[in-house]
């Protein structure tokens, strides 16, 4: 016997429903994973669960009906609680799709002018830009910013004696959100001693987040690149353009990074051009 066109109906319609659902919270809760405004809100429902259980088990009339006006209040508030993170989050949605890969492409433009004029300084700088594992506490235990990204900006945080020039850059989509981070240093025990503490902390990062790690050697001027425990060393401009572009744009998988390492030293050889300068070094 075929089964009622109006159950099946009925059942789809059930099945698109939940499949709204979960996206929407899902999509909420890892918005809400790095706003400010998710402390308030925990000690918030932290609060009011607390209250009615009190209430509740005592029969406090008067706190029970304080609960209820709160309760009818509540939507009210977290929208004033969340204004800033619900606007940005409209206007990040609103661009999202037609825009994102331009907002990677400027963020790249803007690193590599950047990490190509500190270079020529040899003006020391470590740049992180975040991917998909968030770096929330490190921002906290940071300077906060919330600026666009801009070369000039970059390069001005990391001029000497600077007060913001000592720590690392957090970068997160197309914005500077923290200066002078302080960065975990590798564990690994067979590196090179020559490495110093930034490229120490580039790899330190690297091995615990997925985020892309840009250095600036104040000793050579020379340019690094380190992602998943893995460093390159004395990357030309164009390398480090190609490496960010098949990383941020691309988003390729971090475990295939050894394979585009290989690829892209194979497109840059030429018959009469010495060997790739950057260094594999799988150090960790």
């Amino acid at each position: 016997m075929l089964p009622d066109v109006s159950m099946l109906i009925d059942f789809a319609r059930m099945v698109i429903e939940i499949a709204i659902l979960t996206l929407v919270i899902y999509k909420i809760l890892y918005y809400m994973r790095g706003a400010r405004g998710s402390y308030v809100l925990a000690g918030i429902i932290i609060l009011l669960v607390a209250l009615i259980v009190i209430s509740q088990y005592l029969k406090l009339e008067a706190i029970n009906f304080l609960l209820q006006w709160l309760l009818v209040s509540l939507p009210t508030a977290l929208f004033i609680i969340f204004q800033p993170e619900l606007r940005r989050a409209f206007a990040q949605l609103g661009s999202y799709t037609v825009f994102q890969g331009k907002r990677r492409r400027e963020v790249i433009g803007e690193l590599v002018t950047a990490t190509a004029n500190m270079a020529k300084r040899k003006c020391g700088a470590l740049m992180v830009v975040e991917r998909r594992i968030g770096m929330q506490a490190l921002i906290d235990d940071s300077v906060r910013l919330d600026i666009k990204i801009n070369a000039m900006v970059l390069e001005s945080i990391f001029f000497p004696n600077s007060p913001l020039h000592d720590g690392a850059v957090i970068i997160h989509d197309d914005r500077i959100v923290a200066a002078r981070a302080i960065l975990p240093l590798t564990r690994a025990e067979n590196i090179s001693r020559r490495l110093g503490t930034r490229h120490r902390a580039a790899l330190g990062i690297s091995e615990e987040t997925d985020a892309v790690t840009i250095v600036v050697s104040e000793e050579t001027g020379t340019i690094s690149i380190a992602c998943r425990g893995v460093l390159h060393r004395d990357l030309a401009i164009s390398e480090l353009e190609n490496y960010l572009e098949k990383l941020i744009i691309q988003e390729q998988d971090d475990t295939d990074l050894a394979e585009t390492v290989q690829m892209l030293e194979e497109q840059s050889e030429l018959p009469s051009s010495a060997p790739a300068a950057a260094e594999r070094s799988a150090e960790k």
